[in-house]
């Protein structure tokens, strides 16, 4: 009897990690940092963006530094690039939630995983993103970091993944870094918009968390 008691406690623990794991992450969620005081007028347009799954940063491309602009596959018509980042086999193997299984949760959740910057090309604005306001400086600092989540090759260049994307228009790329419960996609999203000096939540897992800031 006393097995079955030791079995069914440590079943309440292992029940119990994810849960704590939800419910505070909706703590730091719910908490706003602030944004930076400024002294420039914000002039420069971002969007914020999800498909239900993954939050992206948006920006128009008459707005993206060169040096991010620069080898990522598009066409003149393309006027606005999404950035994202997140784990290669849960970008690849995942669209959607119902395409979600167990061992691509767990894989991502666990173990260490290489990652990918998930980059899509629009030729019109979607009237479902949510539209911010950045200054200059604001705006610089989100292009460098976006930047800095590109692996390089060793001629500098960033490393295209070939023939792989959801549809025509978007594209993966080597990625720096690894994706954990404490590092996911939208909290990559979230710690972006954190160093640019704008606001953000304490800390996020979530794509609403910091949408929702937005809105």
């Amino acid at each position: 009897m006393k097995i079955f008691k030791t079995i069914f406690k440590w079943i309440l623990y292992v029940l119990l990690i994810p849960v704590l794991y939800f419910v505070i992450s909706l703590i730091l969620t719910a908490i706003t940092v602030d944004r930076n005081e400024i002294e420039e007028t914000p002039t420069q347009t971002i969007y914020l963006s999800t498909n239900g799954i993954h939050l992206d940063i948006v920006i128009p491309k008459e707005n993206i530094d060169s040096s991010l602009l620069k080898n990522l596959v598009h066409k003149s018509q393309d006027e606005y690039f999404a950035f994202g980042w997140g784990d290669e086999n849960f970008y690849l193997n995942t669209p959607s939630w119902s395409d979600l299984s167990f061992k691509t949760a767990f894989n991502a959740t666990f173990l260490k995983t290489s990652t990918l910057v998930h980059v899509t090309r629009y030729k019109i604005e979607n009237k479902d993103w949510v539209e911010i306001k950045i200054t200059e400086s604001e705006l610089n600092k989100l292009c460098a970091y976006i930047l800095k989540a590109f692996a390089l090759n060793s001629k500098g260049e960033k490393v295209l993944i070939e023939n792989i994307g959801y549809t025509t228009t978007d594209d993966f790329y080597k990625a720096k870094g690894s994706y954990s419960l404490f590092k996911t996609s939208n909290s990559w999203v979230n710690t972006g918009f954190k160093k640019s000096g704008l606001k953000s939540c304490l800390w996020t897992p979530f794509d609403f968390g910091l949408i929702n800031k937005y809105r």
